[in-house]
Parts: structure tokens; C-alpha cells; sequence
């Protein structure tokens, strides 16, 4: 199944690979599905909406198995004060649903911030676009793709 966001990495010549998964509205956190696509959690990134007070609707992009750092994202934003949006609001600003929400063939192309950690790993694993679907790519293509800024983003524990 090819989704937008497959398309989008098709025509820049980036090299990724589909992996499907079975998913239900009460199983999306990311260790969840980082177990169902036979990966670790911290390799497997959620995309996070967030508001800011000066720039406006930003994507945060961090690993399953952290906590955003609202601080952080401030800062990388150049905002004083962020926070993310209301659950009713993710459709409207990007075109996807909730446990599908992706940087790559967004309906409005907002700046996104991807956590540092990426570079770590020689592949990391994001939202296809919708549920149950994967898209697992190098970092660097990611990040050529969706014009991300790598920043720390993880709340340490």
C-alpha cells in the first residue's frame, strides 16, 4: 500500500521500506508498535504538533520510548512558550489522524524538529501516514525529505 508520504520519498530516490502492522484505536503508542514492526522503541519516532507562541503549528519528531521536552522545542522553534495541540486539532492543521500523523506529504508544510538521537541509528522507523503502516528509512533521508532541524528534544529521565 502506497501512501502520499511513500510517493514523496519515491520521488526524491530515497531508499525505505513498508512495514505494515495490525492496529486497533486502542494500541498506538510507539513501543506498541515499534514490538509489532520487529524494532526498538527508541528507533521507532512519533510525530508530536505543537504550537508555539511566535512561530506558529511546528512537528516534533522524537523516539517511542521518550518524553517531548516542551522546553527544548521552545527553544529549537525560537518560541518563549509551546505546547501541543488539542487531540481535535490534528486533523484540521494536518491532514492525518491520530497514530498516523507524518512529517513527509503533510497538508501544510510546518517546520519540523527531529530528536538528535536519530543520527544514532542506521534506521529509524516513523508513520507512514496512517495507521498500521510504517515507513523505515536512514535518518539523513528523513531528514533530507522533511527539511528537519536535528536538536535535543528527549526530557532526560
Amino acid at each position: 500500500m502506497k501512501t502520499n508520504a511513500a510517493r514523496i520519498l519515491d520521488n526524491l530516490g530515497i531508499d525505505y521500506e513498508l512495514r505494515p502492522y495490525p492496529v486497533d484505536a486502542e494500541h498506538l503508542k510507539a513501543a506498541e508498535v515499534a514490538a509489532l514492526v520487529g524494532l526498538p522503541p527508541e528507533q521507532v519516532f512519533k510525530t508530536l504538533i505543537a504550537r508555539g507562541d511566535r512561530n506558529g503549528v511546528c512537528l516534533a519528531v522524537v523516539p517511542g520510548d521518550g518524553h517531548l521536552d516542551l522546553k527544548a522545542l521552545a527553544r529549537a522553534s525560537g518560541d518563549r512558550r509551546i505546547e501541543l495541540v488539542a487531540l481535535r486539532e490534528v486533523t484540521p492543521l494536518t491532514g492525518y489522524v491520530r497514530g498516523g500523523v507524518t512529517a513527509l506529504a503533510g497538508k501544510k508544510d510546518y517546520p519540523v524538529f527531529l530528536d538528535e538521537t536519530a543520527i544514532l541509528y542506521e534506521k529509524i522507523a516513523v508513520s507512514a501516514g496512517t495507521r498500521g503502516l510504517q515507513i523505515v528509512l536512514h535518518p539523513d533521508d528523513y531528514v533530507r525529505a522533511t527539511g528537519a532541524t536535528l536538536c535535543p528534544l528527549v526530557q532526560a529521565p
